[in-house]
C-alpha cells in the first residue's frame, strides 16, 4: 500500500465551543484526566518545539510535570539544546498527541525558568536512578559511546551511594505560560472540531476554527 493510501475515519467524539470550560487550563485538566482514565500510553508526553538563532525549529518529546492556571511545567538539563534555545527565544509550542482518543492539544506561549526551590523540590522527588542519570549525562553533547555514558553513570552511583544527591546547577525546569491553546477533536469526513482559546490582557476568548 502507498503511504498516501493510509487513512481512517475519526468518529469517537465531538467538541463544541458551548461545551468547553471558561479557561484552557480547566479544559486541559478534563481532557488529561480522560486520557489517564483511558490508559493510553504516556498521557503526559508532549512535544516541545523551540527555535534557534537561525530560525531553525527543533522538537523533542518530554513529560509534563505540572500544570495549573499559570502554565505547563517540564524539566531538562540546562545545557541541552532546548534550554539553550529558550535562553535566546523563550517562545515555545507544546503538542499533546492523544491519538487513541482522536485528540490533540496545542499550546503557544512563553517559557520562564523555575525557581531554585522549585527545581530542588522536584529533583529530590525523582527516583534515585533518574537523579544519577541527570548527573551522568551532558544532554545534547556528543559522546564517544554508550559504554562511556554507563561508566559515568556507575561512577555517580558509587559516589552517591550514601545520602541525598545534590540538585545539580545545570538542571532545572521551565513553566510555559500560554497565550493560545487549541483543542482538536477528530471528526468524520475530516470535518474536525477545533476550539481555540486566545488570551487578550487577562481574558480568554473562545473561537471555532475551520478544520
Amino acid at each position: 500500500m502507498e503511504i498516501a493510501d493510509f487513512r481512517r475515519e475519526y468518529s469517537q467524539g465531538s467538541l463544541s465551543e458551548q461545551d468547553v470550560l471558561a479557561t484552557p487550563m480547566a479544559q486541559f485538566d478534563v481532557w488529561l484526566e480522560q486520557a489517564v482514565k483511558a490508559q493510553i500510553n504516556d498521557p503526559t508526553a508532549m512535544v516541545v518545539a523551540t527555535v534557534d538563532d537561525a530560525g531553525q525549529p527543533s522538537q523533542r518529546i518530554v513529560l509534563l510535570k505540572g500544570n495549573d492556571e499559570d502554565g505547563f511545567v517540564f524539566f531538562t538539563n540546562l545545557g541541552s539544546r532546548k534550554a539553550s534555545e529558550l535562553k535566546h527565544n523563550n517562545k515555545v509550542s507544546l503538542h499533546f498527541p492523544w491519538h487513541a482518543l482522536e485528540r490533540q492539544v496545542i499550546v503557544y506561549g512563553e517559557a520562564t525558568p523555575l525557581t531554585t526551590k522549585e527545581n530542588m523540590t522536584y529533583f529530590l522527588s525523582r527516583p534515585k536512578e533518574s537523579q544519577l542519570a541527570a548527573l551522568a549525562s551532558k544532554q545534547s553533547q556528543p559522546i564517544s559511546s554508550r559504554k562511556m555514558l554507563m561508566q559515568t553513570f556507575e561512577r555517580m552511583k558509587e559516589k552517591y551511594k550514601q545520602g541525598d544527591i545534590p540538585t545539580p546547577d545545570f538542571w532545572g525546569g521551565f513553566r510555559v505560560k500560554p497565550h493560545q491553546v487549541e483543542f482538536w477533536q477528530g471528526g468524520e469526513f475530516r470535518l474536525h472540531d477545533r476550539i481555540m482559546y486566545r488570551k487578550t490582557q487577562d481574558q480568554w476568548t473562545i473561537d471555532r476554527l475551520a478544520p
